[in-house]
């Protein structure tokens, strides 16, 4: 009985080192942690704060704070961990494991992702222009993290990856507020150049969609196989590119027409040899 009371009172002598030792670690551990948690938290408010003010889309500023915050708090985890004794070597490698398959398993996604966040921050296009990438073309009518909505003229909604999409060539239409119409038509070599290029320049002239202060063409380019080619480009604001578009066509060909000029067809002269029969 004497030997149990000795046992139990060593085991007592025991549980109180180990709760001097460790006690006061544990309590500072805990104090770290609530501080660490609430500092955080202040943290991330204020990148919070100044990623809406300064980015210019809301979801990537919501993303990035989040990811701010959760790497914060797995590093405080780790420190509160190494502080009460645990060892954090093998917690880290798994960690790092851990975050290598994720990445190999997103690859693609990741680099969406990374696609977009250069799409958000430069900002090639913003919602409502009308581009043309990775051969289509559409109205721009959301910028998402992974990808990019486009609106076709048919109401077709196309998804494009952002990864590619950033990678690649893009032609934004309606990046300037002026764009010019181009347009080739040709009069016949019987007809008189000058007085074709009167009739055509007095067509911008009158159309009020025409900037006249822009640098209008309209000029020879081609001596082509039945036509004498000319290039007429017309500048207008961006609004109204595709009703002139349409509409400076017929304008041009009624002016030529009116002016005593022709619009030749693609024809070829064949001429016949007939040889007489020999006996």
């Amino acid at each position: 009985m004497e030997l149990d009371e000795k046992q139990l009172h060593t085991f007592y002598d025991k549980v109180i080192a180990l709760g001097t030792e460790y006690g006061t670690q544990l309590l500072l551990a805990i104090a770290v942690l609530v501080i660490g948690l609430w500092i955080i938290s202040k943290l991330s408010n204020f990148v919070r704060r100044y990623t809406m003010k300064s980015l210019p889309d809301e979801t990537l500023a919501k993303f990035l704070t989040n990811i701010f915050e959760i790497i914060l708090k797995v590093l405080l985890v780790i420190s509160v961990a190494s502080m009460v004794g645990i060892e954090t070597t093998s917690f880290v490698a798994i960690i790092g494991a851990a975050g290598l398959a994720v990445g190999l398993a997103l690859q693609g996604s990741l680099s969406n992702f990374a696609g977009g966040v250069m799409i958000l921050i430069f900002r090639p296009f913003k919602v409502g222009d009308y581009v043309g990438a990775q051969g289509l073309e559409g109205e721009v009518t959301d910028i998402g993290i992974f990808v990019t909505s486009l609106m076709t003229f048919d109401k077709r909604k196309l998804i494009v990856p952002n990864g590619p999409l950033a990678n690649g060539n893009i032609i934004n239409y309606t990046a300037s507020e002026v764009r010019a119409v181009e347009i080739s038509i040709g009069i016949s070599y019987s007809d008189d150049i000058a007085k074709g290029k009167a009739a055509m320049e007095e067509v911008l002239k009158a159309d009020p969609r025409v900037l006249q202060d822009e640098a209008n063409v309209v000029a020879v380019v081609d001596l082509g196989s039945s036509s004498v080619d000319f290039l007429v480009r017309a500048f207008a604001k961006t609004d109204d590119y595709w009703s002139l578009f349409f509409d400076i066509r017929p304008a041009l060909k009624a002016a030529v027409e009116d002016a005593g000029l022709t619009i030749p067809f693609p024809q070829r002269d064949i001429h016949m040899i007939q040889e007489s029969a020999q006996d």
